[in-house]
């Protein structure tokens, strides 16, 4: 075999295995964008049937048979929609902690039942107070966070029993959440029908079979029925 031949022959077998290297390359590239579009549609099928979840929960809300009406305590309700299972749960405001209405003592149990110190527990309520004072209401719940002394984990403990929104100084005992009630020492005894007001949580969360999963966190306000209008409106909205 000739010198060239040689050369040649071996120029021919390296881009071979170039090519052989480039497509392997795009094979793994193209199946990786597969998947990956696989899974956002699952993750969007997932968080279409949590919002359908919700709008199941504001029909509930609304039902005029007061037996098909949902309870707004907190528990489960199991529903499907299409291939997904859902689990929504309803918590009226009015059985939460008002941040500018509620008294400072009331605050202070609450942070220390949730993991403060006696001493965290006074800073922060001060720092509360001093905000509740200012020319502006205390407007959202993220705005504990930024209290001196207020820890994550500790206002991830009290974020779900505190509200702005219910203006009363105390939570409806009926509506409690358990936790809310052993920390102020609420009455045991709840009212069978309870008033839950306008104003409500609802937590959607919906798992479809082929694992897509989403988890819904809305507060709204449920407004009168009008021909055309949105039963509802959204105050915040967490995904």
């Amino acid at each position: 075999m000739k010198p060239e031949r040689g050369v040649a022959l071996l120029l021919v077998l390296w881009l071979l295995a170039l090519l052989s290297v480039l497509l392997a390359a795009l094979a793994a590239t193209v199946q990786l964008q597969l998947h990956q579009a696989q899974w956002l549609g699952g993750q969007t099928q997932a968080l279409l049937a949590a919002e359908g979840g919700i709008d199941q929960a504001v029909i509930a809300l609304q039902a005029r048979d007061p037996a098909a009406r949902w309870a707004a305590d907190g528990q489960p309700h199991i529903a499907r929609l299409g291939d997904a299972g859902l689990v929504v749960r309803v918590r009226s405001e009015r059985g939460k902690l008002d941040l500018n209405s509620a008294p400072l003592s009331a605050v202070r149990r609450l942070l220390q039942s949730a993991g403060a110190s006696p001493q965290a527990a006074e800073a922060i309520s001060r720092a509360l107070e001093q905000q509740r004072n200012g020319p502006a209401p205390v407007r959202t719940v993220e705005a504990l966070r930024a209290l001196p002394g207020m820890s994550f984990e500790l206002y991830r403990a009290m974020a779900p029993l505190v509200t702005v929104w219910s203006g009363e100084a105390q939570p409806d005992p009926s509506l409690a959440p358990p936790q809310l009630a052993r920390a102020l020492g609420l009455p045991a005894a709840r009212a069978a029908n309870p008033q839950a007001g306008q104003i409500f949580t609802l937590d959607s969360e919906a798992r479809l079979p082929d694992g897509g999963h989403a988890e819904l966190r809305v507060t709204l306000i449920l407004t009168s029925a009008k021909e055309g209008a949105r039963p509802y409106r959204v105050l915040r909205w967490q995904e």
